[in-house]
């Protein structure tokens, strides 16, 4: 792009770095988009061969099979995808799905990246290439160093590695000029060992994944119940008489979800899903492990689609209890449970008064859902005991996104359906162990009661200051704030908003470091120096040199999935090279040779038995006593979670209701309401293939999926290349070379694929509680090229 183009508020796709001009999207896209129908069932016979197509194609059938046979069985392999929970008792054999296998192929990959490659091509020439490309070059497989004014990585020892982290490190002028940033995907072993380094080192600058998705679900149920999680668990689906999904896509992002939501319709549950798009896993499952699954016969799950607009949660939310009101006020003690809200909750009347103002008009139009639907759905919660209510990124992302979880907190205790059987809060979270990060301590605003235990066990003073989450964190790197800028797995430059200013304030940095598997295009935009740390996937074995003398021994980590379990995690397969490590050893040993005798605890000894690690956090981390036991256990064991047990930690003792607010409707005529969605053929930032087979878009990413009637409006035809264009606070960006297709979506409303579309998200437009960016509500104008 030109001087020209950029002063014209044209996002550019190429940035300057020390190391020549990086591109962020290819220069051009080479799509070749093919449509077909939108399906209307998912899962089947299709998956089970797109699974074992893949895994076998990059792993080849003995190395892309075996692990399969390990994931999510007790004592095997914790699916390195989703946080989805596994079965307390017996488990299917085959007890993963499409994107599972497909996260496992990943990083079995027989193909490698070898210094040859590196010097057959500089990071410019890379940059020009896709994501996908980038990720289908194979594995990591030694260190390598990006150095001072170079255009090509080049081999590097790990000792010299290490050298060089600590000299950068311990030349900062503050500890607080370093950022350590943490991927969903690292262990709790990791994790922990992480947040410990860097608070010794002085820092509490811990930005992570979860700032990007749930940290609304986090602030919201804190504020409400007690506790940062979800209460429902697993067999609760089996229970439960009715189960809301919000927001969510869990045919592609969490599609074992699919058999919980059956076994729900099954046992008599009615599912009502609210969505802007009509998603093939929200309509019907073809279960892949049973016979009619496999010969096409679907379980139609949901019985009341809410096609929601854009960021219509609260109205509809508020116009379903506001109809469950107008019942209760004409017959008391028919809709709320009295019981419930007399002994366990507290702010009741705050509530009713803003639920019987609100305007009938207003809700409708806002929300997109008629009357009547509302109605349908009050009376269908209001003859329910037993509730379920999952919600994923399509609640979460928007600048009122704390609230949108809060207001669906509200009906649930409306109902006293938390702290029983059959019922509660299902926070769906992304990465494996993202939850487990958080509560092993990564976060950049800790709470006293871990420094306090962090400083009594390990002997030193944490820093008590908060630090930097990951928007704040682009903030500093843009203004020269971060010299040194450290990555425990993750894509951080592709996660983030507002690509090309993430960009530039990585490549202000004097060092980057990655630890990773594959290549990815944050490996690319570097300052002045940058290192890639090849590591272990968690499919492969770990053997590790034991201390004290004792024989090399093999290794295990653990994980906790969504619902609060905490089990261990080993892999089998050989190693794709023998100088990889685990995350973990990495970690410690980077810790070590930049620490010193500053740290009073043996990170070298750390670096070598994990069962040392697992000690420090049973001392430090709350339901983590006898971890090293407890983890061993078949299955695992669950943290604890009070508000199960209706103990609700807040400050009134109780769970809270809470006001909230219409938001403000802030799309202009000719504007669209566009979110963010991801393909079936991904996993967050991870692409896998170029198809989106559920919603029948093949060989393309760069697409806009918009109403059949807004597209004539226009004067629009399906694959019309289009440049769009976001509005916020007086900014534009804009994006070209992007095709239109006519989609389901509600009027007014469009989508398009995560990261391609995250240039057009300002960095500054986050939710005001939790700083959550707003990948799912940008106003743009689309106008045909």
């Amino acid at each position: 792009m030109s001087i020209a183009d950029q002063a014209n508020n044209v996002v550019a796709t190429a940035i300057p770095t020390p190391h020549g001009d990086v591109w962020l999207l290819p220069a051009k896209s080479d799509d070749k988009l093919r449509l077909k129908p939108v399906k209307q069932k998912s899962t089947g016979v299709s998956a089970v061969l797109n699974s074992f197509r893949y895994a076998w194609g990059e792993a080849g059938v003995v190395r892309g099979t075996l692990p399969l046979l390990q994931l999510n069985q007790k004592l095997g392999t914790d699916c390195p995808g989703c946080a989805w929970p596994d079965h307390d008792g017996k488990r299917a054999t085959f007890d993963y799905c499409e994107n599972g296998a497909k996260a496992v192929a990943h990083e079995a990959d027989t193909r490698k990246l070898t210094a040859d490659f590196f010097r057959s091509h500089s990071v410019s020439e890379l940059s020009t290439h896709t994501d996908y490309w980038l990720e289908q070059q194979g594995r990591l497989t030694e260190p390598m160093v990006l150095r001072e004014n170079a255009t090509h990585y080049e081999p590097i020892t790990w000792a010299d590695a290490y050298a060089m982290i600590a000299d950068e490190l311990n030349g900062l002028s503050s500890p607080d000029r370093a950022a350590f940033y943490t991927s969903g995907k690292a262990t709790n072993e990791a994790a922990f060992s992480y947040q410990l380094f860097a608070r010794q080192f002085g820092t509490n600058n811990l930005p992570d994944c979860s700032n990007m998705c749930h940290e609304s679900s986090g602030r919201a149920m804190s504020k409400m119940i007690g506790i940062g999680k979800g209460t429902a668990k697993l067999d609760d689906f089996e229970q439960a008489n009715l189960v809301l999904v919000v927001g969510q896509n869990p045919g592609t992002n969490h599609p074992r979800q699919l058999i919980a939501l059956q076994q729900a319709k099954r046992n008599g549950a009615k599912i009502i899903a609210v969505n802007p798009l009509p998603e093939a896993g929200l309509m019907g499952f073809m279960n892949p492990q049973e016979a009619l699954g496999m010969l096409g016969v679907a379980t139609e799950l949901t019985d009341l689609f809410l096609q929601v607009k854009i960021n219509g949660d609260i109205p509809l939310f508020k116009g379903i209890m506001k109809q469950m009101i107008e019942w209760e006020d004409a017959e008391p003690g028919s809709v709320i449970d009295w019981g419930f809200v007399n002994e366990y909750a507290a702010g009741l009347d705050e509530l009713l008064d803003d639920l019987r103002s609100a305007d009938w008009d207003t809700l409708v139009i806002r929300s997109g859902i008629d009357r009547e639907s509302m109605r349908q759905a009050a009376d269908w919660i209001r003859s329910s005991e037993k509730i379920i209510l999952c919600w994923c990124l399509g609640v979460t992302q928007h600048t009122n996104g704390t609230q949108n979880v809060c207001e669906m907190l509200n009906l649930l205790l409306l109902r006293g359906a938390i702290g029983k059987p059959g019922a509660g809060p299902c926070c769906v979270r992304g990465h494996s162990n993202v939850q487990g990060d958080r509560t092993m301590g990564v976060w950049e605003q800790p709470k006293e009661s871990l420094l306090d235990r962090l400083q009594s066990v390990f002997d030193f003073d944490p820093p008590r200051k908060h630090g930097f989450d990951s928007q704040r964190t682009a903030l500093a790197l843009h203004r020269g704030e971060i010299d040194v800028f450290v990555s425990l797995g993750g894509n951080f430059l592709m996660a983030l908003p507002d690509t090309r200013y993430a960009a530039e304030g990585l490549a202000k940095t004097r060092l980057n470091v990655r630890i990773g598997t594959k290549l990815n295009r944050a490996d690319l935009v570097a300052g002045r120096q940058s290192l890639i740390l090849p590591c272990l996937g968690r499919t492969e074995e770990d053997v590790r040199e034991a201390s004290n003398g004792r024989p090399p021994r093999k290794q295990f980590t653990s994980t906790e999935n969504s619902m609060g379990v905490v089990q261990s995690s080993q892999g089998k397969l050989t190693p794709a090279s023998p100088n990889l490590r685990n995350e973990v050893a990495i970690v410690c040993e980077m810790a070590a040779a930049t620490l010193g005798d500053r740290a009073k605890n043996p990170w070298r000894a750390w670096a070598n038995d994990y069962d040392l690690i697992r000690d420090g956090i049973a001392a430090v981390i709350d339901g983590c006593e006898n971890y090293n036991e407890k983890v061993r256990q078949p299955g695992g064991f669950y943290l604890p979670n009070a508000a199960r047990e209706r103990q609700f930690n807040t400050d009134t003792g109780k769970a809270n209701f809470t006001v909230n607010p219409i938001p403000p409707d802030t799309i202009q005529p000719g504007q669209f309401a566009m979110t963010t969605v991801r393909s079936h053929d991904q996993f967050n930032t991870t692409i896998y293939g170029n198809h989106d087979r559920y919603r029948g878009i093949l060989n393309a990413r760069r697409v806009v999926m918009m109403n059949a009637a807004d597209m004539r409006e226009k004067g629009l035809q399906s694959r019309d290349p289009v440049a769009v264009t976001s509005h916020h606070a007086g900014e534009t960006r804009t994006l070209q070379d992007f095709q239109v297709v006519e989609y389901p979506i509600p009027r007014g409303c469009v989508a398009m694929y995560y990261p391609e579309a995250n240039p057009l998200i300002p960095m500054t437009s986050t939710d005001a509680s939790s700083n959550c960016p707003s990948f799912k509500h940008t106003a743009v104008t689309i106008e045909r090229c």
